[in-house]
């Protein structure tokens, strides 16, 4: 009997479900099926698991074994709590992106009333108490603590100053609020330590807020909900990037890189690599992870067009703007699918800017900075004009006619060299959909798992002649 292993994807729109047989590390299908999320989420499920077994044989244990992730019902939504904005709440939030999270608020130094009252309206999923390094300030995350036991937030993971934790335990005893510990995610001035908070992020995720989203019903048909999508997609860059297995049978991966997930309410970038500055420029501020995530929720090619027309629009030839307004609304009325070729060309131009947009928002900066010594160069973030491949994701991409010219987006801008994107990388594509596929896989499988990403990613060469709305 073949290895066949089934993956399936819970999302807002689409239950997609991947068949990869292992024995031969090749993908038997792919199918996707509209979400029942807001009514019975095993619907759409049973739907889409149907359509898989109509393309590639499998029997009921390799339904059974399936393994799942989840953005559906608005993903895993996660507040954070921090000190300072650059230090202690940005490693907050860096934490809760690398966990998959949709950051819905953030709040910095000792919240008022009615900045409760705001994250209270934000209805997360989770808040994350961040606050001094250990062994530092204790007053603000013991005033945030407090603050919290009278709100109607209901689960707390507290990741700060460790000396504080007895007085957070005080503040918090009697609330009925389910609290969870974790070792500082800023233990020492500017170094960040992620992982344990990540790692009690996905366990709320898995054992609580699936079961509260009503996606743990699906347990009866397959093996579970492991992670959020954005985590099983991080999972998949990172494994394409550094290779997987031991010396005897290592899979060597492609190197550090970049990878743009274009979506009709988001586009996330994720970024595999040390960002580290170059000669003779000093690096502030955090330094960031090596796998890090963002998350823009105002350049989704669907959800966002106004947005997204705006920073287009520029670009756009005077004699075409009124042919491109008309081509915007025909998107907002739904017509996924724009007819002729200048509306597919401004198709094409919105979902290159929310590629270009999201990847500069990103990247790091540099800029000259005077100090009585003379000018120094000093950076901000991560410097990724080194990395040499780029990878597009979503469908926007992946079922556009020129996806080339869409990632082209994310190279360095000769008009804005302060801005440290790619600065001449290759391309490739996730043509079949399968990344959250192979993150999963990775789990157990990752040398198996890496292969098959190289098998189907498609590199992409030169760029086609542009249709209007790009330049």
């Amino acid at each position: 009997m073949p290895d066949i292993r089934v993956f399936v994807d819970f999302g807002s729109t689409f239950t997609k479900a991947v068949a990869f047989d292992l024995d031969t590390e090749t993908l038997l299908a792919r199918v996707q099926s509209p979400s029942t999320v807001d009514t019975d989420v095993t619907v759409g499920l049973r739907r889409a698991l149907g359509e898989l077994r109509k393309a590639a044989p499998m029997g009921e244990d390799d339904i059974r074994a399936a393994e799942a992730c989840s953005s559906a019902a608005g993903g895993l939504r996660l507040a954070v709590i921090g000190l300072v904005p650059d230090y202690t709440t940005k490693a907050g939030y860096l934490a809760a992106l690398g966990a998959g999270a949709k950051v819905v608020r953030s709040f910095s130094y000792e919240m008022s009333r009615s900045e409760v009252r705001e994250l209270e309206d934000s209805r997360p999923d989770i808040v994350l108490l961040t606050g001094g390094t250990d062994g530092g300030n204790k007053r603000a995350i013991v005033h945030n603590a407090t603050a919290l036991a009278s709100s109607s937030v209901g689960r707390i993971i507290v990741a700060g100053n460790k000396s504080a934790r007895d007085d957070i335990e005080d503040a918090l005893a009697g609330a009925d609020k389910e609290v969870t510990y974790s070792p500082n995610v800023m233990p020492e001035f500017g170094r960040l330590e992620l992982d344990p908070v990540n790692e009690r992020i996905r366990e709320l995720f898995i054992s609580r807020i699936m079961d509260a989203k009503g996606i743990s019903r699906v347990s009866g048909i397959i093996g579970g909900v492991l992670m959020p999508t954005p985590a099983a997609v991080l999972e998949a860059a990172k494994l394409i990037a550094d290779g997987a297995g031991s010396a005897s049978s290592a899979e060597p991966g492609l190197g550090e890189l970049l990878l743009v997930d274009v979506g009709g309410a988001t586009t996330d970038v994720y970024s595999i690599a040390a960002g580290n500055p170059r000669d003779g420029v000093h690096l502030i501020g955090l330094c960031e992870p090596y796998a890090k995530r963002t998350v823009e929720g105002d350049l989704g090619l669907f959800h966002n067009l106004d947005t997204l027309a705006a920073i287009t629009s520029d670009e756009i030839p005077a004699g075409e703007r009124s042919d491109f307004d008309r081509g915007v609304e025909a998107l907002r009325a739904g017509l996924s699918v724009p007819e002729g070729e200048h509306a597919a060309g401004y198709q094409l131009a919105l979902a290159r800017a929310a590629v270009k947009t999201a990847v500069r928002r990103h990247a790091g900066r540099v800029e000259p900075v005077r100090t009585s010594d003379g000018e120094v160069w000093v950076q901000r973030g991560k410097d990724l004009g080194g990395v040499r491949l780029v990878i597009g994701a979503g469908g926007p991409l992946a079922f556009s006619r020129d996806p080339l010219g869409v990632l082209e987006g994310a190279a360095a801008d000769g008009g804005s060299p302060e801005i440290l994107a790619p600065r001449a990388p290759s391309y490739m594509l996730d043509a079949k959909y399968i990344l959250f596929a192979v993150g999963l896989l990775a789990r157990s499988e990752p040398v198996k798992a890496l292969r098959i990403a190289k098998k189907y990613l498609v590199p992409l060469g030169a760029a086609s002649a542009r249709p209007h709305g790009l330049r």
